[in-house]
């Protein structure tokens, strides 16, 4: 049924919930697994001169290195259950570009787990889940994930 697995993940545990969902489907359809994580652009707020500048790529170089690490891990973990996976980490607007991954990697379901925020949470750090939902063409899988244990 499933062939390609998109599971967009921000580098918490509450994301991490859906892996125990994802391996059970990948393992039950023979499905590719693509862990994306979406390193977010650092927008200087005061004068962008050139250090900040500097200062900021230095920063996304960081944050791209850690998260290559973190979902080489994950990787690791996935592939000793006989998973066959494939991590990417990408910049931008995370709502677009899960989107745009999804296309390009022709998932045939998007799997994410929600932090479950609401009211003035959710209006002010936005929600991913919800966006996805809005703009997506395939079908999705979204678990609430309530505590970070």
């Amino acid at each position: 049924m499933y062939k390609t697995i998109l599971v967009p993940l921000d580098g918490s545990s509450r994301a991490e919930c859906i892996l125990v969902h994802v391996a059970d489907m990948a393992l039950r359809y023979n499905a590719d697994v693509v862990l994306l994580q979406v390193v977010s652009p650092i927008i200087p707020v005061m004068d962008p001169d050139a250090f900040l500048l500097e200062l900021g790529l230095d920063e996304i170089k960081a944050r791209i290195n850690d998260a290559t690490s973190y979902l080489d891990k994950l990787k690791d973990e996935l592939v000793k259950k006989g998973i066959r996976v494939r991590p990417i980490v990408n910049h931008g607007s995370v709502v677009e570009t899960i989107i745009r991954i999804a296309g390009q990697e022709t998932a045939d379901l998007i799997a994410m787990a929600s932090h479950g925020r609401t009211g003035l949470a959710r209006v002010f750090y936005g929600s991913v889940a919800a966006g996805v939902l809005q703009h997506i063409d395939r079908p999705l899988l979204l678990i609430r994930s309530r505590n970070d244990a």
